[in-house]
């Protein structure tokens, strides 16, 4: 028996089929298109589902599939009506017009209730509700429902519309996570009957509507599960192997922190990137969020990819440093956005280059772990680790939990596969990770004080 898993992300798409272990056994990628309007930019749903039922009926022929389940970023969901979208699906990075994103900003509420801060473009769920009520709101008014990307894929699939916990809670705003309930701005605008009954994300929704187990010749009675959000998912790959008292690292674009530590953590005051998800369980998982990877490419630009212990040594002994923000995202330093530089005598030495911006991620992933609840094991996975050096650094940098490395690519697709098993499942999922090797690392305290030190003091607190 196989799984099949949907994994959307913001720039492509992916197809896999895995084990129900979590065994990745193949997979198709495609981009996720974007149309510039009207009304607005905004994904091309019908052809991202004819690729859909294409590799399904295609992964079909060569593998068993039982079960299929969705997963996707937090920024993305539809406005539905009996038949398919009421509504073209926002792209996220599309700005909404001036008068709407004021006025988002004054309903959305505290800290609390969003869990996120209020992010650039149309980024949440609660905001693209609000544009399409503002602007369209006979659509609005006709819809039956609004479904975060996992679940819309669940209803198209099954026929069947839910909500889900990890979705909801992932900067929809729409859910306070700290408190497990729907946000105050539900009930103040009145949406509660576009937001369905929360359902599990390791539930059957139903089986294969009959239509779509015709176009894909799957037999009528896979199951089609509700669906999760993709950190909580990557974060379930853990979770689902028995690892707790965990904080979990995943790079590339962003740099996403999640733990399952909230004791002591202020869920009332905003803090830079500081976010709060929810895990599987409905439980809250605070995290940080910043754009690592665009950091990272800015840095090291086409450097050659290479990097030793005796690079980082010249770096550190020398004193070059990057100091932030390089992106137009202000991270973990407000105000510094496209204010970064290098300052020290190696920054402009390509043989260098790389190393610093492996060692400038590093340090961006102990602040953002500085940030939240100690935890007894560290796990870091996704782009960041395929260079060594990267976990080394982290591990030397933060020596007071266990530092593991899972250089799986696709925890997410793993993750969201072990949903199918999740009631029969009698014993831990395997987990292949290692420990980072930070021997012969260059003594990084009165650096890493000298380029906080730095950053902070470049740093808006406004």
């Amino acid at each position: 028996m196989s799984i099949a898993v949907f994994d959307v992300g913001k720039t492509n798409v992916k197809l896999f089929a895995a084990t129900a272990d979590g065994a990745l056994l193949e997979h198709v990628a495609a981009p996720n298109r974007s149309l510039d309007g009207p009304p607005y930019r905004h994904h091309d749903v019908a052809a991202l589902e004819d690729w859909l039922l294409d590799g399904l009926a295609d992964l079909g022929r060569r593998h068993r599939i039982e079960a299929v389940v969705a997963t996707a970023h937090g920024s993305g969901g539809v406005l539905v009506g009996e038949d398919g979208p009421a509504m073209p699906m926002i792209d996220y990075e599309q700005e909404p017009p001036p008068a709407v994103a004021g006025e988002y900003r004054r309903i959305a509420g505290s800290w609390r209730e969003r869990g996120s801060a209020v992010m650039l473009g149309a980024a949440h769920i609660a905001r693209q509700m609000f544009w399409i009520e503002a602007e369209w709101p006979d659509a609005f008014a006709r819809a039956t429902a609004f479904l975060a990307t996992p679940q819309y894929w669940a209803w198209r699939l099954s026929g069947v519309a839910a909500g889900e916990v990890t979705s909801l809670a992932a900067q929809s705003h729409l859910w306070a996570p700290a408190d497990g309930k729907p946000a105050q701005l539900v009930a103040d605008r009145r949406w509660e009957r576009l937001l369905p009954a929360m359902r599990p994300a390791w539930e059957a929704l139903g089986c294969l509507r009959p239509e779509i187990a015709a176009r894909t010749g799957l037999a009528p009675e896979t199951r089609v599960l509700n669906g999760v959000h993709d950190s909580s998912a990557n974060f379930y790959r853990y979770q689902a192997a028995g690892l707790s008292d965990l904080t979990v690292v995943s790079t590339g674009t962003w740099i996403v922190s999640l733990t399952d530590r909230s004791e002591g953590v202020d869920f009332d005051t905003e803090r830079p990137a500081r976010s709060c998800n929810a895990d599987v369980f409905g439980r809250p998982t605070p995290g940080m969020l910043t754009m690592g990877g665009r950091e990272f490419s800015s840095v090291a630009g086409d450097a050659p990819r290479r990097v030793s212990r005796e690079t980082l040594a010249r770096l550190v002994e020398s004193g070059t440093m990057a100091l932030p923000s390089f992106g137009p995202d202000d991270g973990l330093f407000p105000g510094t956005a496209r204010r970064g530089f290098v300052e020290g005598p190696l920054g402009d030495d390509p043989e260098h280059r790389y190393g610093l911006a492996v060692l400038y991620a590093a340090l961006l992933t102990a602040e953002c772990l500085d940030d939240l609840p100690t935890a007894q094991t560290v796990a870091l996975d996704g782009g960041f680790v395929q260079e060594p050096m990267f976990g080394a650094l982290v591990a030397a940098l933060v020596p007071r939990s266990r530092i593991i490395v899972n250089h799986d690519p696709f925890g997410t697709a793993t993750g969201a596969a072990l949903l199918a098993g999740h009631t029969t499942r009698r014993g831990p999922a395997p987990l292949s990770a290692d420990a980072p090797d930070a021997s012969g690392l260059p003594d990084l305290t009165s650096y890493r004080a000298r380029w906080r030190e730095s950053a902070r003091n470049r740093s808006d607190p406004q």
